[in-house]
């Protein structure tokens, strides 16, 4: 990797008038100026395209990209294509980068040229409060080509990939996952590709009703689940997994209860692994476990919690 590589920042934009400015602006006084943003504007029908179009005009390393809306799965892969960076930078048009973000995460890469890609932490702004987030302690303990099986391991606005030891046979994102590509994604590079974790909040993302997350986030939970169960099976741990899935499609008592036996016995498989391995697929299993109490507790239905 060359001393000051370039850094391309992939930002996919759609409808994000209230906040795109911030969030480019933040790309744009970054305090490592060596970067292209490669600003993609999927047919908004608000005025994104109108303020990129002005941070285009105002700043050269601005590569500005506009047509009709085809999702956000194929502007992730165009973006891919369009970057000319040693290191490819993921944003969201909905966060904002600490001045300091890329800076440190070049320097990571410097440091370590054998990893394929990195995360960091992240501060979260809501009810235009910002609280600071902290590092989930699962990280101490596990595994990351484990722990990418159960949950997506980096907050995806967070991640850079380094294009210097990930093929691009390997970076792409795969349709069939939307609304979890970045998890799909991810499982499949940390089994190929050395990753690590960055303590450090770089980033400050942002929960609003109209987040993708927030709009998608039944299928983004199906598709999740979908993840997992494939990710189980061919790990042996399960041998059928429609009672993970089914509770994806459907919070009943009787889903509910199937999944509850379905972490049971998952407990009991992990629980007979080698123990190297073991503290790493344990830790994700009970990832797992929170993420169905979350799913059921959403639903707002206090019967099926008690």
């Amino acid at each position: 990797m060359t001393a000051a590589p370039l850094v391309s920042v992939l930002l996919p934009v759609y409808n994000a008038g209230p906040y795109i400015a911030a969030a480019i602006g933040s790309i744009l006084r970054q305090d490592y100026d060596r970067l292209e943003v490669i600003a993609i504007d999927d047919g908004s029908s608000d005025n994104s395209l109108e303020i990129l179009e002005r941070h285009r005009k105002a700043d050269s390393r601005v590569r500005l990209f506009s047509r009709e809306n085809r999702g956000l799965v194929a502007t992730l892969n165009e973006g891919l294509q369009l970057a000319r960076g040693e290191l490819v930078a993921r944003m969201d048009a909905d966060d904002f980068a600490y001045p300091w973000r890329l800076s440190r995460q070049v320097a990571l890469f410097a440091e370590r040229p054998e990893l394929g890609f990195c995360g960091a932490g992240i501060d979260m702004l809501q009810h235009g409060r910002i609280k600071s987030g902290s590092l989930d302690p699962v990280f101490k303990v596990g595994r990351i080509p484990i722990l990418s099986q159960f949950f997506t391991i980096f907050m995806h606005p967070t991640v850079v990939y380094n294009r210097q030891v990930i093929g691009d046979d390997s970076l792409h994102y795969d349709p069939q996952y939307r609304h979890a590509e970045d998890f799909d994604l991810f499982r499949r590079l940390a089994a190929r590709y050395p990753a690590a974790m960055m303590p450090e909040n770089l980033l400050v993302y942002r929960i609003h009703p109209g987040s993708v997350t927030s709009r998608h986030c039944e299928e983004m939970r199906r598709t999740h689940l979908r993840i997992v169960a494939e990710n189980l099976e061919g790990e042996g741990l399960a041998q059928a997994t429609q009672d993970l899935r089914a509770i994806g499609e459907n919070v009943s008592f009787d889903t509910v209860a199937r999944a509850a036996q379905f972490i049971v016995a998952l407990e009991e498989r992990i629980a007979s692994l080698p123990d190297e391995t073991r503290p790493s697929f344990a830790a994700g299993a009970l990832n797992l476990f929170y993420f169905l109490y979350q799913l059921v507790g959403d639903e707002k239905r206090p019967p099926l919690t008690r």
